[in-house]
């Protein structure tokens, strides 16, 4: 390592020394917790199911296993929140001041008389990051991914479609920290003031995340169960309801069941006779559409990221002179 990376490696080695602590720290803490966890499961020989209704678990010593979840939940929703802040954690504290505090306090002047042009400059500066960044946020995806998996989608547990897992793991993640340190040096770029990139940054990489978690649910259609007549429906197990239930005719033709048959039993048999109904459905997004979920938004945050780098790049010179 040389030159303009050098230069980048000696400006930026305190927040990737200081991040590679806090994650060892975090390994360490997930193994020795991980470990305690395995160790019961194993112990009591308790067999893992994938549900919310304790009827769908009839092999499942019920009352262990929550004990299970009681002593892991928290813990891994917290770790999950770390990792679902990361994004905004590098924005602000990592991406804003990547350039902006360079322009507030005139040193990139210095810099760039040093043989490197501005481009080079910054080539250097934002591809350290940016590899720091997705292997950090990679890495403490994969260690809320191995603490939760052997204990996913049980009970009253963690669900993959759970904003603490779903945004916390998988490669949207990653590609999200990456938008995060984007949109903070564009915000830097912009501002040319670290704590007005800061306030930014944090606008941004939040409104973006919410607004996916919005529309999220609207991505791809759900699938639709449907049970004949009045037998119960298949239960949800690991998938994620949409909480859409209702009746199905002979044409297949939907009528909601907030409008029609809010009734059980004999009653309801009648009722849906009555309405030539012929089965009961309802709409989940099985757990084989995280996957799908996940790509979606992965592209939507590199695509915002590239779209900021591309930005910055293009205007970088004129807004230096």
């Amino acid at each position: 390592m040389k030159g303009a990376y050098w230069l980048a490696w000696r400006q930026q080695r305190t927040l990737i020394l200081a991040g590679t602590i806090a994650l060892l720290v975090c390994a360490a803490w997930v193994a020795w917790r991980r470990a305690d966890m395995m160790a019961v499961i194993h112990d009591h020989h308790l067999v893992i199911c994938k549900g919310w209704d304790a009827s769908e678990c009839p092999r499942t010593d019920v009352d262990l296993a929550e004990r299970v979840l009681r002593d892991n939940t928290d813990a891994i929703r917290a770790l999950g929140a770390l990792s679902a802040a990361l994004p905004v954690i590098i924005g602000i504290f990592w991406g804003a001041p990547l350039i902006g505090r360079e322009l507030e306090s005139g040193t990139v002047k210095l810099a760039l008389t040093q043989g490197v042009g501005v481009r080079g400059w910054f080539t250097s500066r934002f591809t350290l990051a940016a590899g720091c960044t997705a292997l950090g946020a990679a890495a403490l995806a994969a260690l809320v991914a191995w603490w939760w998996a052997p204990i996913a989608n049980m009970l009253d547990g963690l669900y993959w479609h759970d904003g603490f897992l779903f945004n916390a793991t998988g490669p949207a993640a990653v590609a999200c920290a990456l938008f995060g340190l984007a949109a903070g040096t564009a915000a830097g770029l912009l501002f040319r003031r670290t704590m007005a990139a800061m306030g930014c940054t944090l606008a941004v990489v939040v409104g973006v995340r919410v607004l996916l978690d919005v529309v999220r649910p609207d991505w791809i259609s759900p699938t639709r169960r449907a049970t004949p007549g009045t037998t119960p429906r298949t239960p949800v197990g690991s998938a994620w309801s949409t909480g859409q239930f209702g009746y199905l005719d002979g044409a297949g033709r939907e009528y909601s069941s907030n409008r029609y048959c809010q009734l059980s039993g004999a009653d309801l048999k009648r009722c849906m006779a009555d309405h030539g109904f012929v089965a009961r459905y309802h709409k989940v997004y099985p757990s084989g559409d995280f996957w799908v979920f996940q790509w979606i938004e992965t592209a939507i945050y590199l695509g915002l990221a590239v779209a900021l780098v591309a930005a910055v790049g293009l205007t970088l010179r004129r807004r230096l002179v």
